[in-house]
């Protein structure tokens, strides 16, 4: 007989919330095999078993349990064929509907199970989306709902059952707040009182980096395996303006000021139990394609429940990327103890003026969010500044910030 204890999550963490059990009371597990999922006030973690055997769950899910507290046992005198694959298997769809609901969409949600009548076809799909249609009568093959079934409903008339939205019930949902949700609140709080939080904004034209992403997306794509977006240009202008303005790359320890000669990366990522950070390591020596992948792969951990706290550790600054979301501006909340955060934006057209003349160019609002008591005003709108002059000429994070021109003629 085995017993299973709660891990130790890191040194910090001395209980944790049992989330769930991913196989039930008297499910054969073997080896390694997944059998419960635990939130801490940093991330979630998994409890994997220790041997093969029949499961004798000892605590509930939503129970608060301490590190090295017995939660199940595994009794090992149990031999036979598996009985979880069904579970695990729902399991891992469960998961891939996490993972596809962490990602960020601009469409409204697909409501393609409720279809009463076939499935639609993609067309027909965009257009009951966009118009928040559950169900249509499809005269298609075998049923399908097709483009002009959605037009002539639409054009009819139909009901509020057809409509997705609110029922017109009095029905309340309460949960409790995870671990993970609790600590997040106590330390947005805790920034807002024991910072002198202010934020500056600016806006970049976004024309050179689409010019060059057009240009070379499938190349870069078909190479290293990985899309080539817009974080990874922000990061290197980011590590770029840091080493001009060290002291957005400080934080406070004590009565001392900590400066970092390196750039470590915080990317903020939005996961199915909260926000996470994962850092990047040393960004400052990262190509774009080492950032583009290395980001790929922690925002697929923290969406999958896989972030560990080794990945969140440490961190000189943070990029947060709220255009995802479509939000146009915002004020984000400084990443403790760092003393700087940027915040992305939704690019949108609009015109400006260039030479003497109204152009219209895709254009971006960035925010940086600062600690007053040890950047000053001249930093922070600097910073900025640069991080602007990178992204309109990227060509110029290659050379320390300076024009290749100047460069070549030694200036």
């Amino acid at each position: 007989m085995i017993e299973q204890k709660v891990p130790s999550p890191g040194e910090s963490i001395t209980e944790v919330t049992i989330a769930r059990w991913i196989v039930k009371d008297g499910d054969y597990v073997e080896t390694d095999d997944e059998i419960a999922e635990v939130d801490s006030d940093k991330a979630t973690l998994t409890i994997n078993a220790e041997g093969s055997g029949a499961v004798k769950i000892l605590a509930k899910e939503g129970e608060v349990v301490k590190v090295g507290q017995v939660v199940c046992k595994i009794d090992t005198s149990v031999q036979g064929e598996k009985k979880v694959k069904s579970e695990k298997s729902e399991v891992g769809s469960q998961k891939q509907e996490a993972k596809v609901a962490a990602t960020p969409q601009h469409t409204a949600p697909s409501t393609q199970n409720s279809y009463a009548s076939g499935t639609p076809s993609p067309s027909a799909k965009k257009i009951m989306d966009e118009n928040g249609l559950a169900k249509v009568n499809g005269t298609g093959k075998d049923g399908r709902v097709t483009k002009g079934d959605v037009l002539s409903a639409m054009s009819k008339g139909f009901d509020s059952s057809a409509l997705v939205g609110w029922s017109g019930s009095r029905d309340k949902d309460r949960q409790k707040m995870s671990a993970l949700r609790k600590k997040l609140a106590q330390r947005l709080v805790a920034v807002k009182n024991q910072t002198a939080m202010l934020t500056t904004f600016n806006e970049v034209d976004m024309s050179a980096i689409y010019t060059l992403r057009a240009k070379h997306k499938d190349k870069f794509k078909e190479k290293y395996g990985v899309g080539l977006g817009f974080m990874s240009f922000f990061t290197k202008a980011v590590c770029e303006a840091l080493y001009h303005f060290p002291a957005v790359n400080a934080m406070i320890d004590g009565e001392e000021i900590v400066y970092h000669k390196y750039c470590d990366v915080g990317i903020a990522v939005s996961a199915p139990k909260g926000l996470v950070v994962p850092v990047l390591r040393n960004a400052e020596s990262m190509s774009l394609a080492q950032i583009e992948t290395e980001i790929k792969n922690l925002a697929l951990k923290a969406r999958d429940n896989k972030i560990e706290l080794k990945d969140m550790e440490g961190g000189t600054f943070t990029i947060t990327n709220g255009g995802v979301f479509g939000s146009l501006m915002s004020t984000p909340i400084i990443n403790p103890p760092q003393s700087a955060i940027l915040g992305m934006h939704n690019v949108v057209e609009r015109p400006i003026a260039v030479n003497g003349q109204v152009v219209i160019r895709p254009m971006m609002y960035v925010a940086l969010s600062y600690d007053h008591r040890i950047i000053d005003g001249r930093e922070s709108v600097g910073f900025l500044v640069k991080v602007k002059e990178m992204c309109e000429n990227p060509t110029k994070m290659l050379f320390g910030g300076k024009d290749p021109n100047d460069i070549l003629l030694g200036f």
